[in-house]
């Protein structure tokens, strides 16, 4: 899919916030960009390396939000943070190896191997957020639609109603939801939300440590 125009212009003095939803090879990527917190402009793509190059050069995002693991299991069991959620009662996918990713005879994981190569691609320019509140500088982190819902409604997250309940927390936040026409849409103005609430200085937790990746939600 081409990438659409800007609705909003980026221009000096404003702030752009990207989240991302990681599909497999065919779905690919779907990106949506925040002028300020307000929607400015989305992109669906296959390619990583087209992606941050939307990221870094046309949106000039200042923090990046991405729904995939940002780092492998060490020993193939779930990642600290993963384990983490779990304790809070928020489920979520445990990250194997990365042999095992490649290994998997059905490519079950092959969008883990996406989120990987965007993560390349964005290291350049968006390294890994690794303390917070979040610098000046820009850089990208992990985060979870599914955890980002259990925080902003007090534990009260489903995912049968996900789509109900992330649109609401959207339109609760002004967001211009017409754009957002899919479930992967919404997923990504949601992490581009998260994206915004942590580069305004908005209160963050983090699942996790460095080493394995942290996963930052809201508080």
């Amino acid at each position: 899919m081409p990438s659409e125009r800007p609705d909003r212009p980026f221009s000096h003095g404003l702030f752009t916030t990207v989240g991302i939803d990681v599909g497999g090879p065919r779905k690919g990527f779907h990106a949506v960009a925040l002028t300020d917190g307000a929607y400015a402009a989305h992109l669906a793509t296959t390619d990583a390396q087209e992606l941050a190059h939307w990221c870094r050069s046309l949106v000039q995002a200042r923090v990046i939000a991405i729904d995939a693991p940002c780092r492998w299991s060490r020993d193939g069991r779930a990642r600290p943070c993963e384990r983490e959620l779990r304790q809070q009662g928020i489920i979520c996918f445990a990250s194997p190896t990365r042999q095992a990713a490649v290994a998997h005879p059905s490519g079950y994981y092959d969008w883990m191997l996406r989120g990987e190569a965007l993560y390349r691609a964005l290291e350049p320019s968006h390294p890994l957020c690794t303390a917070l509140p979040i610098g000046a500088g820009p850089c990208c982190f992990e985060t979870f639609p599914h955890a980002i819902t259990w925080h902003r409604r007090g534990g009260q997250a489903l995912a049968s109603k996900k789509r109900t309940q992330r649109r609401e927390l959207l339109q609760q936040a002004g967001i211009d939801l017409a754009p957002l026409t899919s479930i992967d849409w919404i997923d990504a103005a949601l992490c581009a939300l998260t994206a915004h609430h942590a580069a305004s200085g908005g209160t963050c937790v983090h699942y996790g440590e460095p080493e394995t990746g942290w996963i930052v939600v809201p508080h």
